[in-house]
């Protein structure tokens, strides 16, 4: 079959209305939060085993696409990632709502997911193959160095003091400690409970650290708790189509960068929506205003997630190595349809495989319209909900999505003690991101760093094994580059104050 034929199959009217059904419950499920991506992908997959499997495929893919855009409006509105991949969509999502642009945030958001994942999407068909042989090049010593450059990101996230920024990320990797040791099953800080051998739950974390502090003063103050911008609220794309072209680059360079993390199994959104930020920031001449609603650090987070979607596709479809955590229930759902993944699928299976590839594009472009639908209506709902409906409720889906991920009481225990702990910290200057940022990279680096140490003992030189790897010297002079750069930067703005 050609590219053409491949289109006029996708959209079929069968096919187009399962994308379409598939993007619109992916986005409602996204945006509660603690409903994950990965657990939407699960709940749904039942309900394809009896359709063909290019069609269940074209569903889950859509179900997933829409899922990681749907976590962009519990992140602007509520401050809340309704999914991890959301986490630095908070950062200048929620106060542009605050301010009143919150209609605006989410067209942004919405222009931003289409394109990165078009981009995603793209790679993803055009450079299967090739892409997928980068990423069986990475080993734990590259895991570790990616952690510890994520981890450098800290100076990005720093709102304030930058030492409490790194005091945070300490805090982070101390609580992603607790628990069964990544490797060698050693128990650490469980205090005896059993209910912490398995470790924090990220999920329940992100919710609590995130929504119970705006929960709290949701109700400790008698503000308003968003207001509607002079604008009203309305779709506001030719603004928003304004933003992302004077920003090209930074929509451009975010979709790439998501798509890269996106290929490396188990980087995931989070961190390619953190790298993105990071070098939004690096890179604009107004880096101080980032934190305070800039709507280019919004497409550069937005884009960069969605873009790992096509992306973790590449290992998943090529070498059966799932990309991201959806991916793997994906995955499940191809062996249970009787595709067995590797090289010979582009060959023996490429009727189904290419149709769900180009079906990826058709969901990508039908979140378009599904989310600003969404998005217009949402912003509105919420401004106008008072707040002694919108505390309660929002309550509710804070409890509701923390004990869903496990079906765990516990989880919800540890959802209100870290959230208290989290509004507590706020108070001092603390901000949430850089424990957040700790404790989703502390098990990386862990890993990364013990099976990199038993590698090179093995070897009997474990400074090469760390050191003298090709990839493993770009990412350390990546490290290099992040932590000198704000030192370079401020060197350059006093010799310019001293010129003129």
């Amino acid at each position: 079959m050609s590219g053409f034929e491949f289109v006029i199959e996708v959209l079929s009217p069968a096919n187009f209305l399962i994308a379409l059904a598939g993007v619109s419950a992916g986005i409602v499920i996204g945006a509660m939060p603690g409903l994950t991506a990965t657990m939407a992908v699960a709940v749904l997959v039942p309900f394809t085993f009896g359709a063909p499997p290019a069609t269940a495929l074209i569903a889950l893919g859509a179900i997933y696409t829409g899922a990681i855009y749907g976590g962009a409006y519990a992140a602007i509105l509520l401050n809340t990632p309704g999914t991890p991949s959301a986490i630095a969509t908070t950062f200048d999502g929620y106060p542009m709502a605050k301010k009143g642009d919150g209609d605006l945030a989410l067209t942004l958001a919405c222009v931003a997911s289409v394109f990165g994942g078009l981009v995603g999407a793209a790679f993803l068909i055009l450079l299967a193959p090739p892409l997928a042989t980068f990423a069986l090049r990475f080993g734990p010593v590259e895991y570790f160095w990616l952690a510890m450059f994520g981890l450098t990101l800290i100076s990005s996230l720093a709102a304030g003091s930058l030492i409490k920024a790194a005091i945070g990320g300490c805090i982070g990797l101390l609580l992603s400690m607790i628990g069964l040791a990544e490797v060698g099953g050693d128990v650490r800080f469980t205090g005896g409970s059993q209910t912490l051998l398995g470790g924090l739950d990220i999920v329940s974390a992100l919710i609590g650290l995130y929504c119970v502090p705006v929960l709290i003063d949701l109700v400790a103050t008698p503000n308003p708790h968003m207001k509607m911008g002079k604008h009203g609220a309305g779709y506001r794309l030719a603004e928003a189509l304004s933003v992302c072209w004077k920003g090209r680059i930074n929509l451009i360079r975010s979709s790439v960068i998501g798509t890269v993390v996106g290929i490396l199994p188990g980087a995931g959104g989070s961190i390619a929506a953190l790298v993105s930020y990071s070098e939004s920031r690096r890179s604009s001449k107004t880096p101080e205003l980032y934190g305070t609603g800039v709507p280019d650090a919004v497409v550069a987070t937005e884009s960069a997630n969605n873009a790992t979607v096509g992306g973790g596709f590449v290992p998943t479809l090529v070498l059966g190595i799932p990309g991201t955590p959806p991916d793997a229930v994906i995955l499940g759902a191809l062996l249970v349809q009787g595709i067995r993944v590797g090289p010979q699928l582009f060959t023996e299976q490429s009727e189904i495989v290419f149709t769900f590839m180009y079906g990826l594009i058709l969901a990508t472009v039908l979140m378009l319209p599904v989310g600003l639908f969404f998005g217009r209506y949402a912003f509105r709902l919420l401004v106008a909900v008072p707040k002694a409906v919108l505390a309660p409720s929002v309550a509710f889906l804070t409890v509701l999505g923390s004990y869903a991920v496990n079906n765990n009481a516990n989880d919800v225990i540890l959802m209100v003690v870290l959230g208290g702990i989290g509004w507590w910290l706020a108070r001092f200057g603390f901000s949430q991101s850089p424990i957040v940022l700790g404790l989703i990279l502390g098990s990386i680096a862990e890993s990364g760093f013990v099976q990199g140490y038993l590698i090179g003992n093995a070897r009997g030189n474990v400074l090469a094994e760390f050191f003298t790897r090709p990839l493993s010297i770009g990412i350390i002079m990546l490290v290099l580059v992040t932590l000198m750069y704000p030192l370079l930067r401020q060197r350059l703005k006093k010799k310019k104050g001293v010129q003129s």
